[in-house]
């Protein structure tokens, strides 16, 4: 069936799908999330208000003109700040399936609870959203217990599994050769990346100190995808810092699978995008989540090593010698047995969701799909395929 989908998003990086029939992006000003229900402009200099309300009319009329079949919402039931709620109660007028997306974990249960209900979500979701998909494994987070849904807007909820991109990591060999061919036999390559990095000098700073102590116990090469967000003045630290070393420095990578596919071991903070990305290559991890200002990472680093998936280590310990002893056992293939396989089947079955949905709504011979990714999209999946 011919199908239109319009992505509303802040993401900096601009349209970050691949463009395809069918397919356009809508840019929103970027706000900034500063702590539990504080935002603010990343670029603009207009007071936040002002921000949020251009916002907020962007996202009612792209809804009122689309006229979309299915709108789905990631992450944030009313958006920043309340920012979706018009569009939401503009779509209650037309025959529209109103679906909710959500990452496997989004805050400690506590945070979560105190602001979704200040902010009136579960009352949101209650009165607009038809289904709720939760990108992850009820068996790992139970996103219905631990936030303690409400009875009715709990029933909606249907665990997708982990998403994680379709393609392979067909150019594995070709980057171990890359960065390995000149190098001892029984050399590694070890993988550091952390999404768009902007936090992340702590984490590869700390690898770079410990690489020397590292070398001594098995040869390596380190591949370190600093993201496009890492502050310039850092990255020139960490350059200064990697020279006479084994260390190549890269902003990004067009096929992060690939370097996943290809390294022994793979070093990262613990965002949803890079960890499912590990979890389907099946490599060794070491995951260092961030301090915050969410508990989302340090919970899915927890969570995920109980089960035998990844390694972690809390963020407080990266300014010892944790990080390189660590790596030091995994390089040296002393790594546990998961309990049980990851759910990987998430972009299937939520996709399947979305299109048994379309009975459900007008019938139509193009079917059109908003899908809004609200202010933090760093983590956010699309999962509708046009």
């Amino acid at each position: 069936m011919p199908a239109s989908t319009l992505t509303i998003s802040d993401s900096p990086l601009g349209q970050f799908f691949t463009p395809s029939g069918g397919h356009d992006y809508l840019k929103l000003p970027c706000i900034r999330k500063t702590g539990p229900g504080r935002w603010q402009p990343v670029a603009l200099s207009s007071p936040f208000d002002d921000v949020l309300a251009l916002r907020r009319e962007l996202i009612r009329s792209a809804v009122l003109k689309f006229r979309p079949d299915v709108l789905l919402v990631d992450h944030m039931p009313t958006g920043a700040m309340g920012e979706l709620v018009p569009a939401l109660e503009a779509a209650r007028a037309r025959p529209v399936r109103v679906v909710l997306g959500l990452r496997d974990i989004l805050d400690a249960p506590e945070t979560v609870q105190r602001r979704w209900r200040l902010e009136g979500a579960f009352e949101t979701i209650e009165r607009h959203y038809d289904d709720v998909l939760v990108y992850g494994s009820r068996e790992v987070y139970d996103v219905a217990a631990e936030y303690d849904w409400p009875a009715a807007p709990a029933q909606r909820v249907r665990y997708c599994g982990y998403v994680c991109a379709t393609q392979s990591s067909q150019y594995s060999a070709e980057v171990r050769e890359r960065y390995l061919d000149r190098e001892p036999a029984d050399s590694a390559l070890v993988v550091a990346m952390a999404g768009g990095g902007a936090d992340a000098y702590p984490l590869f700073d700390s690898l770079l100190r410990s690489l020397p102590k590292l070398l001594t116990d098995r040869p390596c090469v380190v591949v370190l995808v600093t993201g496009p967000f890492l502050p310039e003045e850092e990255r020139s630290r960490l350059v200064a810092r990697a020279r006479g070393l084994p260390v190549h420095i890269l902003t990004s990578v067009a096929d992060s699978l690939s370097y996943i596919g290809a390294a022994d071991l793979v070093i990262a903070m613990a965002g949803y995008n890079t960890t499912v990305e590990i979890l389907s290559q099946n490599k060794p991890a070491l995951l260092v989540p961030r301090r915050g200002p969410s508990a989302e990472q340090q919970l899915r680093a927890r969570l995920f090593a109980e089960r035998g998936w990844v390694h972690w280590l809390p963020p407080d310990q990266l300014a010892g010698e944790a990080l390189g002893e660590a790596a030091a056992k995994l390089l040296t293939g002393v790594s546990g047995t998961p309990d049980y396989p990851p759910d990987l089947r998430g972009r299937e079955v939520a996709a399947q969701r979305l299109l048994a949905g379309l009975d459900q709504v007008r019938p139509t011979s193009k079917a059109q799909v908003l899908a809004p990714a609200p202010a933090a999209v760093g983590d956010a999946q699309l999962l509708v395929d046009g």
